[in-house]
């Protein structure tokens, strides 16, 4: 992945807008190409909604002008006023059926909206759940958990969110203004122009507080992420800060970040909470002079009673979209970033497909061959430049070298995690790119040195390896593993419920139950990353013992720090800077006097 693409995946606080306006239109049109008859319907309907609320306000005119004629030939005949069906009734009905059909209108297109939110944040998610099984290793090893993350979740709700209401509000709203605008000047040119006056001078003062809104915004974000990144810390490392006494100092640090927060939350919240009593405030003001105006040419005859009261439903119909329309145009030009970042995440290099005509192992044997193997994270940068070796079924095969020599590089490439750039590596004679994926992997175990359990119960987690495996199987894994004893000791045995991170049992318990789970599977080819690193002396024992059985008929490929465990090994590879420099058994490296007996000889001297 290039420079760009990684900073696009940065999890920070993101308002931007997007960069490719068009094309992400353009690609969402595509997305949601199943619902174009229902996007058809909602412009329909907002056509209708609005068309209606304009002229509801015309009609009532009419009415208000019919009403207050026959109030005062009442009063001038001192008759009692009454309304008849003929003399208004039926237009006061019609005035009602107006108000109900916008209404319906409305509610109409914010159900089909609404809807097509969800589907298109559910299509979406969809997409991502799929189109992350198929991403290359490099992408999540260059890329924050974090930030993916806010792809699927902030992103798509953002996105959410602004169609289900952003889209309608700024249609309808851009509708509403024209036509009460046309209305307006028809009635009155210059209360029209009053009116534009005080709303030019409400988007000046609302420009100015959503730039300083912005940055407080930005701000509370950042002291939001100092917050959440010193809670993680100090309950991830809570006994460490225990152990050197440091929890006045830690509770300090947290004290002023919350207190950061507070500040920044206390202006950003104020600037929010301001703007709209701000703009009603000059709205109003805008409307009192109307009024004032207004009620004069009311007194001259120029504007009649239904004409003023009309005058101000297009006032209230437009002031209100108008100051909110710089608010709506952000938030979209938000959620279309927002959804250019997902594109962008779907977008991705994928994996190389699986050839369309694979080679087919159907019970592996175990022979694993590297011939002239060259490998680089980047084109520019080659790790290994020329990694043979053979190891025959049913040898072990150990790994050694300082940190960062390669080793687990070697261990990914045989598993297709990466894909080599040169060369070939073969398993019983057949080359791996010509295999599946799935076929390739089920003919090995991984035990790695950092555990990995999921919330559910010991059973479930040992079964992983093999779903459908019988209780008795996998209790019989427990015990080759060694692990069956301390199982039984738990409250509930194997339906055991692992809590979060696995913390009710210890770190030595983890390992053995990963163990455990390969036993289970029964692999051709064991990849064992410095599996007892995590327990003690007496259980490493007997877990090597465990090894040793399980181990036998079947290749193992061992990556050690402690070389103790790995003086029985048929080949020893060692390895530097992506390259390996020795190869043999312990005995004969260590009459070669190079750079493994130099290793071993630091650890035991």
């Amino acid at each position: 992945m290039d420079d760009n693409n990684m900073e696009n995946f940065d999890d920070g606080f993101d308002l931007s807008a997007p960069d490719n306006v068009r094309g992400t239109l353009k690609r969402l049109w595509t997305s949601v190409s199943d619902q174009h008859r229902r996007l058809a319907v909602v412009l329909i309907s907002v056509i209708f909604y609005t068309v209606l609320s304009i002229a509801a306000p015309l009609y009532s005119a009419y009415i208000v002008d019919l009403l207050w004629a026959k109030i005062q030939a009442a009063f001038q005949d001192g008759t009692a006023f009454s309304i008849s069906w003929d003399s208004g009734g039926k237009d006061l009905l019609f005035l009602l059926l107006l108000y109900l059909a916008a209404g319906a209108f409305y509610l109409l297109q914010s159900f089909l909206m609404a809807s097509f939110a969800e589907n298109l944040s559910l299509r979406l998610r969809n997409e991502i759940s799929q189109k992350l099984s198929r991403l290359p290793l490099s992408f999540f090893d260059q890329n924050k958990p974090g930030a993916v993350l806010s792809r699927i979740t902030n992103d798509l709700d953002k996105m959410s969110e602004a169609f289900q209401t952003g889209v309608l509000k700024l249609f309808t709203a851009a509708g509403m203004i024209a036509g009460s605008l046309i209305m307006m000047f028809r009635f009155s040119i210059l209360l029209t122009i009053i009116f534009l006056i005080f709303m030019g001078l409400s988007l000046l003062v609302t420009g100015w507080v959503s730039a300083r809104t912005l940055q407080h915004a930005l701000t509370r974000q950042q002291c939001v992420s100092d917050v959440t990144s010193l809670v993680e810390e100090n309950y991830s490392g809570r006994t460490i800060i225990k152990s050197f006494n440091l929890e006045q100092d830690s509770s300090g640090r947290m004290h002023r970040a919350t207190q950061d927060l507070a500040d920044a939350s206390r202006k950003a919240d104020f600037m929010i909470n301001s703007i709209n009593p701000l703009i009603r405030l000059i709205n109003r003001g805008g409307q009192i002079l109307i009024a004032v105006f207004g009620g004069n040419m009311l007194l001259n005859g120029t504007l009649t009673v239904g004409t003023f009261q009309a005058f101000f439903q297009y006032v209230n119909q437009s002031a209100e979209p108008l100051t909110e329309l710089a608010f709506m145009i952000n938030s979209m030009q938000s959620s279309l970033a927002s959804l250019e970042r997902v594109y962008r995440l779907l977008d991705e290099p994928e994996m190389i497909p699986d050839t369309k005509v694979p080679d087919h192992i159907e019970q592996a044997e175990g022979a694993v061959e590297f011939r002239h193997v060259r490998f680089g994270y980047t084109p520019e940068n080659t790790l290994m430049k020329d990694v043979s070796f053979k190891a025959d079924p049913g040898q072990k095969i150990a790994v050694v070298g300082s940190t960062g020599a390669g080793k687990t590089t070697l261990i990914n490439l045989l598993m297709r995690f990466y894909e080599i750039s040169g060369g070939d590596i073969l398993l019983d004679g057949k080359n791996i790119q010509d295999l599946t994926r799935a076929n390739l992997r089920n003919c090995f175990g991984m035990v790695l040195q950092d555990t990995w359990l999921f919330e559910g119960t010991i059973e479930e987690n040992i079964a992983y390896s093999r779903p459908g495996a019988s209780h008795e199987e996998i209790v019989a894994a427990a015990k080759a593993a060694r692990a069956d004893f301390f199982i039984r000791t738990l409250p509930h045995g194997y339906q055991t419920v692992l809590s979060n991170d696995a913390e009710n049992i210890s770190v030595g318990q983890r390992q053995l139950l990963t163990i455990a789970r390969v036993f289970l599977r029964d692999p051709a080819v064991l990849i064992l990353d410095e599996a007892t690193s995590s327990v003690d002396t007496r259980t490493e024992i007997e877990i090597v013992r465990a090894m040793g059985r399980l181990m036998k008929n079947r290749t193992s490929f061992v990556i050690a720090h402690r070389l103790s465990t790995i003086i029985d090994a048929d080949l020893i590879l060692v390895m530097q800077d992506g390259t390996i420099i020795e190869q043999g058994t312990h005995k004969s490296l260590l009459a070669a006097g190079g750079a493994y007996a130099e290793l071993y000889n630091s650890q035991f001297a």
